[in-house]
């Protein structure tokens, strides 16, 4: 293991994926010999809960449901998305102990070098990328954080020969103290989660996070036509962590841009072509943007031009970002699922040009103002169908836009409606602009049962 001393007390906040997953390795190191006693608080009680609260009860941790107090600790750990003016996070910080992610933990443990994506959209394409990019030229990268398993089962297993790859979400982020990512890549700042964090300052603040113990020796990779992610780059650059750009058109000394159609990395010594934009396999001038950060990024690391140009041909999309699910009567269907907020609605309308689009809005929002984007999708969009706890909401966008929508009161229905207003040629696109909770537990179950629907259409029409 790395320098990280155990905690005698350890308390995990949320039973979530990535709070078990800190459970287990700490009851792992307790089998081990060392002297951890382990106590899980979460302030739910839902039955997926205490299934999960009974395995960690047979094997020695202490677990409170439906609970906000926290127990005395030597070192408490918060799952991402507990919010920092909740009942339960407000006690863990009372306690005066140190409070940290599991993305913070994880590097703690960790003796290999790390690779951070964070940004508003955009992180899980290109984590699974670089990871990929890397693969492809012989390097032992495994992908983890929001994609992938969590990052303290990757970070316990990983030796100083393997590279981390990890997505950070602001959640992660706010509350690091000692993660150092090798290379460090931002993609963009747009409004997101602000029910979270209170305002732009506090959640971009947060981001920012992701440079703060960057050096000389390290590399940050952002994202310059993005105005959020761009307006760090001198704040980093004054740091005196060498920058590489992201652009579209802007093809300076170290960069990584598109010049005559063709994807470029520059790493202030040499210029490469990779391979055209048309030969990319991910779809809209968002994956252009995605493709060139993790090209930035594997060129960072050490990886060979032939083989990044190589990995990028060969990346497959993965599953509930603009993921192509079947033609139903000449219609495509596309589960984008993960757009959980109106900029990633915006960037996935830009894999279909011209193409006639029947959209799929709705969902929880998350205190966004959902007017800009009405504007936009009112003229992008052939036919749009709202649905969820924000179909009064959008509507409302809508209608202030000077154009009318259909409504459902849910998914299913909001299925049927798109495929009855559909016509030969068109797109159906489930890009929903708000997160899944208000009838999913996460964003790739409503993905999954997205995908089911299609299925179930595709097998009506054969009839």
């Amino acid at each position: 293991m790395s320098g990280f001393v155990m905690p005698g007390s350890l308390v995990v906040l949320g039973l979530g994926a990535s709070g078990e997953a800190v459970a287990e390795w700490a009851l792992d190191r307790a089998v081990a010999g060392e002297d951890v006693r382990v106590t899980v608080v979460d302030s739910g009680r839902a039955e997926a809960l205490e299934r999960r609260a009974a395995r960690l009860v047979a094997r020695g941790a202490t677990v409170v449901l439906g609970s906000d107090e926290v127990p005395s600790a030597d070192l408490v750990v918060a799952s991402p998305g507990i919010p920092p003016h909740s009942a339960l996070m407000r006690s863990a910080h009372a306690l005066g102990v140190p409070v940290i992610s599991e993305i913070e933990l994880a590097y703690r443990v960790s003796r290999a070098a790390w690779v951070a994506v964070t940004g508003t959209n955009g992180k899980t394409t290109t984590t699974a990328l670089i990871a990929h990019l890397l693969r492809e030229a012989g390097f032992a990268a495994e992908p983890c954080g929001n994609f992938g398993p969590p990052a303290i089962r990757v970070a316990a297993e990983a030796g100083t020969a393997g590279i981390i790859v990890a997505e950070v979400s602001s959640f992660q982020l706010s509350l690091v103290d000692e993660f150092h990512p090798r290379v460090a890549v931002l993609l963009n700042i747009t409004p997101d989660h602000l029910d979270y964090h209170g305002t732009m300052e506090a959640y971009t603040g947060d981001k920012a996070r992701i440079f703060a113990r960057q050096t000389s020796s390290d590399v940050a990779v952002i994202d310059v036509d993005d105005p959020g992610s761009a307006a760090l780059v001198d704040a980093v650059e004054d740091l005196g962590v060498p920058v590489t750009r992201v652009s579209h058109s802007a093809c300076a000394a170290r960069c990584a841009c598109v010049d005559e159609g063709m994807l470029v990395v520059d790493d202030g010594v040499t210029r490469s072509p990779l391979l055209p934009v048309g030969d990319l396999p991910i779809r809209g001038e968002h994956n252009v943007s995605n493709a060139l950060a993790a090209a930035a990024a594997a060129v960072a690391v050490g990886a060979g031009h032939e083989a990044i140009a190589r990995g990028l041909r060969g990346f497959t999309p993965i599953a509930h970002r603009l993921e192509p699910v079947g033609v139903v009567s000449g219609v495509e269907y596309f589960n984008d699922s993960k757009a959980t907020n109106p900029d990633a609605v915006l960037k996935a309308l830009t894999a279909f040009a011209d193409r006639p689009v029947v959209l799929l809005l709705g969902g929880r929002n998350k205190g966004v103002d959902l007017r800009p984007l009405a504007s936009v999708v009112a003229v992008r969009a052939r036919e749009v169908v709202v649905f969820g706890e924000a179909a009064d909401e959008l509507e409302a966008a809508f209608a202030g836009a000077g154009r009318g929508v259909l409504r459902a009161t849910g998914l299913e229905e909001a299925v049927f409606r798109a495929a009855e207003a559909a016509e030969l040629g068109d797109a159906v696109v489930l890009s929903p602009g708000c997160t899944s909770f208000d009838e999913f537990s996460d964003y790739a179950e409503r993905g999954d049962r997205f995908k089911g629907l299609v299925a179930h259409l595709g097998r009506a029409d054969e009839r």
